[in-house]
This record gives structure tokens, sequence and C-alpha cells, in this order.
């Protein structure tokens, strides 16, 4: 047997978690010497230390630590459970990260207002292309909705080509427009350009993408949750220009490296004279 001390330097824990977690039922000493009032533990109670420690730690109370064990769940079902809550802690995790992301990408936004200069905006018109396309719905047009949306639509698509054997005659091509159901949810497009014929083909659809006769245009260095900036160029442009938008920007991406850092992208703000 272990004194109270030994056994906490065995299983990585304070004594005093071992006093509380015997007040409370939750891992009572093998043996308490009715004289002295000292706990003496066995080694065989580090495997349900181990489970308390566990569970404890993957966010669960010690009131759920207590039923979990207490019914005794089998190895293999802990091994579920522990697994199904990691995986929860992984998404909460990378969604705070994500949202850090745009956080940061919000500040350099409102700290580069009025240094980015108007004049890097290009007005010209857009000619038609042929894209295959997959669709999917986002939220909003905000980033932390169309993100989700737009990144495995593109890893599909491409996988699906290369299926199909049709290869990009050209760069990749995003747009968007309103959902029908409304609520501020929007189509996302994406796309890219090829030499195949249009129609509904099994797993992808090729389609004519009309030109935009009158566009403004702006280059973006970055990944798109940086895009914010350069979009506001383009609108504080749009408006003291005499325009206003007919239609979301289109994106064209030029350059699109695994460094996202690195991406160079076009975007296309169909517009008219006010």
């Amino acid at each position: 047997m272990f004194t109270i001390g030994d056994f906490a330097r065995h299983g990585r824990v304070s004594v005093r978690m071992l006093r509380h977690y015997d007040a409370i039922g939750l891992l009572r000493p093998a043996r308490v010497d009715p004289a002295t009032g000292y706990r003496f533990y066995e080694a065989v109670q580090l495997a349900r230390l181990n489970r308390v420690v566990a569970l404890k730690d993957l966010g669960f109370t010690l009131d759920q630590v207590r039923t979990i064990l207490d019914e005794r769940v089998s190895t293999e079902e802990l091994r579920g459970m522990l697994r199904l809550r990691r995986a929860e802690l992984e998404a909460a995790v990378a969604d705070a990260t994500a949202r850090l992301a745009r956080v940061e990408a919000r500040l350099r936004t409102i700290e580069s207002e009025g240094r980015m200069p108007t004049e890097d905006v290009v007005v010209k018109s857009i000619p038609p292309v042929r894209v295959a396309e997959l669709t999917g719905t986002a939220g909003s047009y905000g980033p932390e909705d169309i993100g989700p949306v737009i990144q495995p639509l593109y890893g599909e698509l491409f996988r699906r080509l290369d299926r199909a054997g049709v290869m990009p005659t050209g760069p990749g091509i995003a747009w968007y427009e309103d959902a029908p159901e409304g609520g501020g949810a929007v189509v996302v497009h994406a796309g890219v350009a090829v030499s195949a014929e249009p129609g509904e083909g099994p797993d992808f659809a090729v389609v004519d993408l009309p030109a935009i006769d009158r566009a403004a245009t702006a280059v973006h260095r970055g990944p798109m949750d940086d895009s914010v900036a350069t979009e506001q160029v383009l609108a504080r442009w749009i408006d003291t220009s005499g325009h206003r938008p007919t239609g979301y920007a289109r994106e064209l991406y030029l350059e699109c490296p695994e460094d996202t850092a690195k991406w160079v992208t076009e975007l296309q703000v169909p517009i008219t004279p006010a």
C-alpha cells in the first residue's frame, strides 16, 4: 500500500485533490488507519484515478465523472467517450482560432483605413468564361460563413474534375448570389475555367459565366479572410466615383500556392452609374 503522499506522486496529482475526491466519494482510500486517520491506497486504484483525471480534463464535472465511473463503463466505451469529447474540444479550438484570425483581419482593416489608395482600382470589362462549378449555401456573406463552405467545395470540385479527366484551362473563379430562401443566406459558386461542353454532369455542372460590361477591380494579396480591407477600398472608390454595385464581387484566383499569405486574387465588382 501507498501513503497518500506516495500515491499522489505516482498519480501526478496533489494530496489536496485526493482528499477532496475522498470527501465527495469519488476515490476512497483502500484503508484508513482508525487511530491516526492516515489514508492508504493500492496501486490498482491508479486506474480509477487516471479515469477521473482524464474525464475531468476533458470538461466533465465531478458529478458526471462519478456517474460515468459508477456505471462501470467499459474501457472501450470510455475510450469512445474520450475520443468524442476530444473531437468536440478540437472543434472548439479550431473555431476559436478561426474567430481570432477574423478579429485580427478586421483590426488590420481598421488600422489601414484611409491608407489604402483607391488609385489601385481599375475599371474594365470582364469577358464571359466557361467554368465547371459546384455550389453550396452559406449562412451569410461574412468570411466566417463563406470560408467553411467554399474551401471544401473547391477540394471536391478538383477531385471530381480529375476523376472525369477534365483539365482546368484557367484560374478558379468564385461568385455569389442571394439565396432563394433569403434571410441573408448566400449561394456560393466555386468554379474553375474549363473547355468542356456545358450542361449538368453526374458530378459537377459546366456553365457559361456571363460577361461583366463594367467592373471595378482591385488585386488582393494574402488570404481571403483578409480581403475585407481590399473590398472596402473598392466600396470607397465606387461611392466617390458616382457608381453603385450591381452584385457581389467575383473572385478571380490568380495565384493560389499552399501558403495562403502568398495568394493573389482579383476582386471584380460589377458597377453601373448611380
